[in-house]
């Protein structure tokens, strides 16, 4: 299957097509591998499977290793890579099978056999998070705004952040542009349109393959209550905008991120017209003190649009036209999603289990450990055999249909 980026591609919207097939009396069976510290697995161009890990302090080094789809374990590594302050990046595969990598404030083109081809380092001395790919080829990518595991920063210290645009083969920087507030969350894209979430407004920014220009009156503040807290990354889909706000107190993830969230307005799930603006909001637990880190996903063809607060471990079900309630479970997820398109199976997360759901119902379909006895907050990739891999901060762990 064709994932060669975080999210299945830069409008993230987690969709993977087909069934992942489980049915009834279906059994998962999971392979474990222990590989700190471990932030996504993506395919390359002939089915490869790339995995992007790095060292915990700082200054950290970033390595891409290309395993085993079966058993996991390395068939060929990259050298360290010079990455710099810590936050999870991203890896992505280029059209021409270049493995592009940013991580820290450095950015790196590989080869297919991982020998490093470009390398550079970035203009801001902090993390950035990860990059999307535009419709020429182009990467944009963004420093990260937020806290950071013993390193704060309070909301009037924010910083705005500042969009990069990189040459994909030279790793040059092509264009800059100031955001008129901090971002947090990591980028999306849709074609030449790069979409924004700020710390309090949603912003679409255009590319015309020179240059960088924000479209000041697609602008759109959805921060409007009181106690409300910012929004992470966005899936596009349907000409909307789709997030989940309240994403302060991720940098105190202990292993769960239940229980860390600080924000006294409940959770919302929020949905930002592209073209007219429009914004509407629904409260996903209806509880103080919800958190997340990560974006929902949404069902177009069934009509549904799934919603979750890991700080309070509550999984949601909305009509993604009226947002009225159609399921709801307690349940402790807290990771990026996979959603079979063909089938509705939902690949969700419980603690440290992994849960395949019904998108429509919400019910539990088949449910297996993990291996790594923590809640994941990264990427899983859909495979190619009826199997899904799955990350946390632990390893990397392969989890089959039998």
């Amino acid at each position: 299957m064709a994932w060669t980026h975080e999210d299945g591609g830069p409008r993230r919207t987690q969709l993977a097509p087909g069934a992942l097939g489980v049915a009834p009396g279906s059994r998962l069976e999971v392979t474990t591998r222990v590989a700190p510290v471990t932030t996504m697995v993506v395919t390359g161009l002939a089915g490869e499977r790339y995995l992007l890990r790095h060292t915990p302090g700082e200054p950290s080094t970033a390595l891409v290793e290309r395993i085993d789809p079966v058993t996991l374990e390395p068939l060929a590594s990259s050298p360290d890579l010079p990455a710099g302050p810590v936050w999870p990046g991203g890896l992505g595969v280029h059209g021409d099978g270049s493995v592009h990598v940013v991580f820290g404030d450095h950015a790196h083109r590989l080869d297919p056999s991982l020998a490093v081809v470009a390398s550079r380092q970035l203009p801001r001395p902090k993390p950035y998070n990860s990059f999307v790919p535009l419709a020429d080829g182009h990467l944009v990518t963004k420093d990260f705004a937020g806290s950071r595991p013993g390193r704060p920063v309070a909301a009037a210290d924010r910083e705005p952040s500042e969009l990069v645009v990189l040459d994909p083969l030279s790793l040059e920087v092509v264009d800059a542009l100031v955001l008129p507030e901090p971002s947090i969350a990591r980028l999306s894209a849709d074609g030449d349109t790069v979409v924004v979430v700020g710390d309090s407004s949603l912003l679409l920014v255009a590319w015309d393959g020179h240059r960088l220009t924000l479209e000041p009156d697609r602008t759109v503040r959805y921060r409007t209550r009181e106690g409300q807290g910012y929004g992470w990354d966005c899936a596009l889909v349907g000409g909307h905008a789709w997030f989940l706000d309240d994403g302060e107190g991720s940098e105190a993830y202990s292993g769960t991120l239940r229980g860390h969230g600080v924000a006294t307005a409940p959770l919302q799930l929020v949905r930002v017209g592209l073209t007219d603006g429009s914004l509407t909001a629904v409260e996903v637990s209806g509880l103080p003190g919800g958190l997340i880190a990560n974006p929902p996903v949404v069902d177009p063809g069934r009509g549904i649009a799934v919603g979750y607060d890991t700080g309070n471990g509550v999984l949601a079900g909305f009509d993604a036209e009226t947002l009225e309630p159609r399921w709801r479970r307690d349940q402790d997820h807290g990771s990026h999603l996979v959603l079979y398109e063909g089938s509705g199976e939902l690949v969700t997360g419980d603690h440290a289990d992994v849960v395949v759901l019904d998108v429509a119902t919400g019910d539990e379909l088949a449910r297996a450990d993990a291996g790594m006895g923590m809640q994941s907050v990264l990427f899983p990739l859909p495979g190619d055999a009826r199997d899904v891999y799955v990350c946390t901060f632990l390893g990397v762990s392969r989890v089959a249909v039998a």
